[in-house]
């Protein structure tokens, strides 16, 4: 049986399609206590794990789900530091992580990145 995450009907481990194993183990040895915080707060927590790992252009809907999510940006660092292969993370698809991950290979934090970017960004007005 795949771990999920508190509060949520997610997989704990973003590499693990809904209805496969986990292959590292308890919930424990995956989450820091950082991502259980954030975790909470998504707004898929109680959104069947079917409708986030879908294809084609369904996947613009699942994507919708996260347009208004309060953590979107911890998600979405999450699942490109983690190079998450699977399903919607952070209003993000599968093609546009993969696209991401190759316009910046030298990106070794990506929350990092994106707070240099919302920095730069606010720095400017």
């Amino acid at each position: 049986m795949t771990a999920t995450l508190p509060g949520t009907s997610r997989s704990a481990d973003p590499r693990v399609r809904p209805g496969t194993s986990n292959p590292l183990g308890s919930e424990e040895t995956i989450l820091g206590e950082g991502r259980q915080e954030w975790v909470a707060q998504a707004r898929c927590r109680d959104i069947d794990p079917d409708e986030l790992f879908v294809r084609g252009a369904a996947q613009r809907k699942a994507a919708s789900i996260c347009r208004h999510c309060p953590v979107l940006l911890q998600c979405r660092a999450d699942a490109l530091d983690n190079r998450v292969e699977f399903g919607v993370w952070g209003g993000m698809t599968e093609r546009q992580r993969r696209a991401l991950l190759k316009q910046h290979p030298e990106v070794r934090s990506w929350a990092d990145f994106f707070a240099q970017q919302i920095e730069r960004h606010s720095a400017t007005y």
